[in-house]
């Protein structure tokens, strides 16, 4: 199991477990329902932030709180999750950042502390992430780091607002992940 105090950095940002204390900070950051549109959650509403929440402390994944080292703010909110010990995986995901702190970086840099700890630390022989097929943005990320894509699970997913998702995924598999984000096959 991944250790629930676990603490990541590197010279962007700082990832710590999430605490109830940083609630209000992210609420403040969740507050456009526009960022909510390729999510599971619409965290701009009260009832879906609670569930949101809720989810962190059921113990089925370990969020983290986005710390951006430059100015010491709380910038949004990542995830380990659907840990299998025995097949040696993980998935990376949960992640979103307030769109002030969008484009700078962030998303990329805890991408690399977290990939650095799956593959030298853990061990893993596979990390995986899922999106939306229609989140662009979101896969143009993951190609950037170097992440491959591997298929589409069809209407996967129920979204906000009563859609249903068709489910992209990518992964990482051990010995491709360099720590630089580029593959090495």
């Amino acid at each position: 199991m991944v250790d629930r105090n676990l603490i990541l950095e590197n010279e962007l940002v700082l990832l710590r477990p999430l605490t109830r204390q940083d609630f209000p900070f992210l609420k403040q950051l969740s507050v456009d329902p526009s960022m909510w549109i390729f999510f599971t959650h619409d965290l701009s509403k009260e009832e879906d932030f609670e569930n949101w929440a809720a989810g962190h402390f059921s113990g089925d994944r370990l969020q983290f709180a986005v710390i951006e080292k430059a100015s010491g703010k709380i910038a949004g909110s990542t995830a380990f999750g659907n840990f299998s010990p025995r097949d040696q995986r993980l998935e990376i995901g949960w992640t979103w950042l307030g769109k002030d702190f969008q484009g700078k970086g962030i998303n990329p840099a805890m991408k690399k502390a977290m990939l650095d700890y799956c593959f030298q630390t853990l061990k893993l022989k596979r990390v995986e992430f899922k999106t939306d097929v229609l989140n662009l943005p979101a896969r143009k990320a993951l190609q950037k780091i170097g992440a491959v894509e591997e298929g589409v699970l069809r209407s996967h997913t129920l979204m906000t607002h009563g859609r249903r998702r068709d489910t992209i995924y990518y992964s990482f598999l051990e010995g491709e992940w360099r720590g630089d984000g580029n593959l090495q096959i």
